[in-house]
């Protein structure tokens, strides 16, 4: 078979395989190198580089392991809504409630759309769901430059892959995101430490200060 003839049949396969594949991902090769793996959310690998340089990556990562393990870190939404239904209060007094142990910590709010609509729609609609989670954790108490950031997935990231309606889609994920800076508690090999600060304070002999021995004396 002649050479020409070999590209031109890769050629129309390539085209082929473009028109039934998901569009958004061929459609990274018309982009700038990056564009597609970076799904718009330069910040991301901008915090992961910080995270690394200073040590903190492990740590966020252990954190955050704890505290979806402790709480639901997700919650769900009505489909085109952006408002906190009774059982999404409940999961977020929770979430509140488990980040007021943590003083050092920062959180970052993530909201998540399903698959209908438009993506430019999809991601003002997961923007407006992770400000409404973060007010809502201000308002049980936690500061807002603790909840360093809000970004929106938008449609990007389903749990579910489905063009219908799917609530599990519809959610916001709240996540460990660092350090605050200069927190005094925040000192080189502590991580440990605020990680299993209530565990090591359960482990800790209190002293005595002689108060049941007179309260004894005076039966």
């Amino acid at each position: 078979m002649a050479w020409h003839t070999k590209t031109a049949l890769i050629t129309a396969s390539l085209l082929a395989l473009g028109a039934c594949g998901d569009s958004k991902v061929f459609n990274s090769w018309t982009q700038e190198a990056g564009a597609f793996i970076d799904e718009g959310q330069f910040g991301n690998p901008t915090r992961q580089n910080t995270l690394v340089q200073t040590g903190q990556r492990s740590f966020v990562i252990d954190l955050n392991n704890r505290f979806a393990h402790d709480v639901p870190p997700m919650v769900n939404f009505a489909f085109d809504s952006a408002r906190l239904d009774e059982e999404a209060k409940a999961i977020l007094r929770k979430q509140a409630s488990w980040i007021k142990q943590f003083p050092e910590v920062r959180f970052r709010v993530y909201g998540h759309t399903d698959l209908v609509g438009t993506e430019a729609y999809n991601k003002r609609l997961g923007l407006r769901r992770a400000r409404a989670v973060v007010s809502y954790l201000v308002r049980q108490g936690i500061s807002r430059s603790r909840l360093e950031a809000v970004a929106s997935f938008g449609e990007t990231q389903p749990l579910i892959v489905t063009q219908k309606r799917e609530r599990k889609n519809r959610r916001t994920v709240t996540e460990v995101s660092g350090l605050v800076k200069k927190h005094p508690a925040n000192l080189d090999g502590k991580y440990a430490e605020l990680i299993y600060r209530e565990y090591v304070q359960s482990a800790t002999e209190k002293p005595n200060t002689g108060t049941g021995a007179l309260q004894n004396s005076g039966n």
